[in-house]
């Protein structure tokens, strides 16, 4: 379980995060939804160890985050998966998957070969160098490094934003796989049509404030 609790981030002098309060329970997916410039991005960023929050705290199954830095939250198996993909031009997707090998986080070979059977769009792009790649590409080479590394917690930050609707609908697919491995998942997403029916829980994330919109059960499979 993920159990953020009086989260309270500034850049600068801007407070971007409010005592936002979430509980995301083991194993299900959480929508996280707002429009761009909300905090989306700030508040995942914060849990997976690259900013720094001012007060407040985050745990995961128990163990407190908040002086671990992103490479040791990584071995905890939180993977994540930024917005602007992030992945190292000049080397090959596979290699880009990989990355977290050079920060010490424990892969087993079975791991990347079920992400690459869970995502089949992988196999081709693997002796691929990333710079050669479409953004769509991109999108699926980070997705999938997320997924390599995220055994535990997985954070997505707008999977969906600014590829093709057909794209956008595999990637949705792909996450309703997700669903009843064990994985929690925190997706954030400013246009939330593609994820939605997907989710367990709601909330909206304002000027900084979350507020928990729906608790509902699990949407079935598709």
């Amino acid at each position: 379980m993920l159990e953020i609790s009086h989260l309270c981030v500034n850049i600068g002098a801007i407070e971007i995060l409010r005592s936002v309060q979430m509980s995301l329970p083991t194993g299900t997916m959480t929508g996280l939804f707002g429009r761009n410039g909300a905090g989306k991005t700030s508040l995942l960023r914060t849990v997976m160890g690259a900013m720094s929050a001012r007060q407040g705290g985050i745990t995961l199954n128990g163990q407190a985050l908040e002086r671990l830095p992103a490479h040791r939250r990584a071995h905890l198996g939180i993977g994540y998966m930024p917005e602007d993909r992030k992945l190292v031009p000049e080397l090959s997707c596979r290699d880009n998957l990989l990355v977290p090998l050079h920060a010490g986080v424990a892969l087993e070979r079975r791991r990347l070969d079920w992400v690459v059977e869970l995502i089949p769009e992988l196999q081709a792009l693997l002796p691929r160098r990333a710079s050669l790649l479409s953004g769509g590409q991109q999108k699926i080479v980070a997705l999938g490094r997320a997924f390599v590394v995220g055994r535990d917690l997985l954070l997505l930050d707008e999977p969906t934003e600014g590829v093709a609707p057909v794209l956008a609908t595999r990637f949705s697919d792909i996450l309703a796989q997700l669903k009843g491995t064990g994985t929690t998942i925190l997706v954030a997403e400013s246009d939330s049509r593609y994820v939605r029916h997907l989710v367990d829980h709601t909330y909206e994330l304002d000027r900084g404030e979350a507020t928990l919109l729906a608790a509902s059960a699990p949407a079935p499979a598709h």
